[in-house]
């Protein structure tokens, strides 16, 4: 692992699994019904701070994501194959969890599935997919950008939690109590 990667257009580069996770994703959400889209879209329940702290975390992301497209995958070092096990866990659970999203009842929290461990799987697994990727190429510097990123875009979570407790009431709120918002932490 190297603090700044060696950048350099390539064909071996971190862009293959980037590339790989956003075609899964933009396939599941051809599968997905409209309305499931629209559900997984909505972005009524942000205020404007935290329409300012996501633009800043996509802002972080876009320099990790150029970063990782530029860098080569290690693949000669101790964490690449370490590095795509985290990506495909992260990837296998990102599909898991959509799939559990999209055959939820649109007039009920999504509660079954990987739900039952985290509020916000989705988010979770993208979060473990790129860290995976972030191993793969072997940079410190990517990974501590992905964390920059996701501490500001955690303020799309709490207004999504927010839009949750608006539309559905008491039962997210109980939903809230039973499970944690990533995984371990409530």
């Amino acid at each position: 692992m190297e603090l700044f990667p060696t950048l350099e257009i390539g064909w071996l580069n971190g862009w293959i699994p980037l590339c790989i996770l956003y075609l899964a994703y933009g396939i599941l959400l051809l599968v997905c019904p409209r309305n499931v889209v629209k559900r997984l879209y909505d972005k009524s329940g942000r205020t404007k701070r935290q329409k300012v702290l996501v633009y800043i975390g996509s802002g972080f992301a876009f320099v990790y994501f150029m970063l990782i497209i530029l860098t080569p995958l290690q693949i000669k070092s101790a964490m690449f194959i370490p590095g795509i096990i985290v990506f495909s866990l992260g990837l296998t659970g990102f599909v898991i969890a959509l799939f559990n999203f999209k055959s939820a009842p649109l007039d009920r929290p999504v509660t079954g599935g990987l739900y039952r461990i985290s509020r916000h799987p989705q988010q979770l697994m993208f979060f473990i997919s790129f860290l995976g990727i972030c191993l793969a190429v072997g940079s410190w510097l990517t990974i501590f950008l992905q964390i920059i990123s996701s501490i500001f875009l955690h303020s799309r979570i709490i207004a999504e939690e927010k839009a949750c407790i608006e539309r559905y009431g008491d039962p997210y709120r109980d939903y809230m109590k039973r499970v944690p918002r990533y995984f371990l932490f409530f």
